[in-house]
């Protein structure tokens, strides 16, 4: 039988001397610092006079918090206000700290700095400002950092693509300017910077070749790209849409395993050129200055936005086929320098499939619904189509000059 003292110890541990110390006073200035939002009941089991380890988002190994996640994490908890106290980096023993959608406000502590052991750091949708803190780069073990969707501003501290161990950084939907950093982890997988005011162009090794994920539309990123892509051959999803990028883009890229190709909206340039049968089901290149007659080998691409570039020439038969057999659910031409299409002007083009053909050097042979955005001018000015052929000639003299001269 265990003597009375000794029950009486273990239950004493187990109710309240199992947390450190200096934990317990680190979760209660956590706790002060915040608030349920109405309708939120997430804070009700924080009684500090019961075992903090049996707290809504408490975790712990031994006398030490591993985790802490802040809020009711069901869908539609209005979530918490307030801020995040300094004290989180006591718990020098935490891995993993979030927080769910809600209204905190302030800085991100600096003192995540000390938190060595920490692998995830999630605080999206809520209202952070300020900088984000270039101490965070001493994070060794981050794997983790989802700032997305709050109101930093300043620079992505360099020290953090320095970090080694990064796997997903989404920083998404915030006032972020200034360069991206180059990144040095080859764990790294998902980098999501959209929607900031990021500036200047991409080093050349600045990405590395882990990458899956990659999404910098919604910034003002300016310079070529060819380079930097054609490293990225594990990318599964790219979208550089909405900036000022400038160059050709390689052929290679439609090799890659891409399920979602955006970069319209840009200043690409040049012919496109897949080098093999491209088999992305959603291309959009639209918005840019791209040139030269359109590829065959796109004829397997579901939704193909190509619209508004300077496109020549026929539209290729294998596009049309697939098209009127509903293989091509979206083929947007319209705002080109294309010449002609075959296609019988009296066919029914599939209730699944859209074409728009306005405003390029022929009269479209067929009527078709196309976006309020095309116009109501079904050709091209002649004018236009003229000079145009007279630049593309020029221009193609003087490429066999150069090569002559070579």
């Amino acid at each position: 039988m265990i003597p009375f003292f000794v029950f009486f110890f273990l239950l004493l541990q187990n109710s309240f001397a199992i947390l450190d110390p200096i934990d317990f006073l680190a979760l209660q200035a956590i706790r002060k610092g915040l608030d349920d939002l109405p309708g939120s009941n997430y804070f009700a089991s924080w009684d500090f006079t019961s075992e903090p380890c049996n707290f809504a988002g408490v975790y712990c190994d031994g006398d030490k918090v591993i985790a802490l996640n802040l809020g009711d994490p069901r869908a539609g908890s209005p979530g918490l206000t307030g801020n995040l106290d300094p004290s989180i980096g006591k718990l020098s023993a935490l891995a993993e700290f979030t927080v769910v959608p809600g209204r905190i406000t302030g800085a991100l502590p600096e003192s995540f700095s000390q938190l060595k052991n920490l692998r995830f750091l999630g605080v999206s949708r809520n209202f952070l400002s300020g900088d984000i803190p270039a101490s965070l780069g001493l994070l060794r073990e981050l794997q983790t950092l989802d700032l997305s969707f709050n109101q930093l501003t300043g620079s992505i501290p360099w020290a953090i693509g320095a970090l080694p161990a990064l796997s997903n950084i989404i920083l998404c939907h915030n006032h972020l300017s200034g360069s991206i950093p180059p990144f040095v982890s080859q764990r790294l997988t998902r980098l999501d910077l959209k929607h900031n005011s990021l500036s200047g162009t991409l080093l050349p090794n600045s990405l590395p070749s882990s990458l899956q994920y990659l999404s910098l539309s919604w910034n003002q990123l300016t310079g070529p790209v060819d380079y930097q892509l054609s490293r990225l051959n594990q990318l599964n999803y790219l979208d550089l849409s909405l900036n000022r990028f400038t160059g050709c883009i390689p052929g290679i890229l439609f090799t890659f395993p891409l399920t979602n190709l955006q970069l319209q909206r840009n200043l690409f340039s040049g012919p496109v050129l897949p080098i093999s049968e491209v088999t992305i089901p959603t291309v959009d290149i639209s918005f840019n200055r791209f040139f030269g007659e359109i590829s065959p080998l796109l004829c397997n691409v579901e939704n193909l936005y190509l619209n508004n570039n300077r496109f020549t020439g026929q539209v290729p038969a294998v596009l049309v086929d697939r098209l009127l057999s509903a293989g091509i659910q979206v083929l947007y031409l319209q705002h080109n320098f294309l010449t002609g299409i075959e296609i019988n002007p009296r066919v029914e083009i599939p209730v699944s499939s859209s074409l728009c053909l306005q405003y390029n050097c022929m009269i479209p042979p067929v009527e078709t619904a196309c976006p309020l955005k095309a116009g109501k001018q079904k050709s091209r000015p002649t004018n236009q189509c003229v000079e145009w052929k007279g630049q593309k000639s020029e221009k193609t003299n003087n490429n066999n000059i150069t090569t002559i001269m070579a």
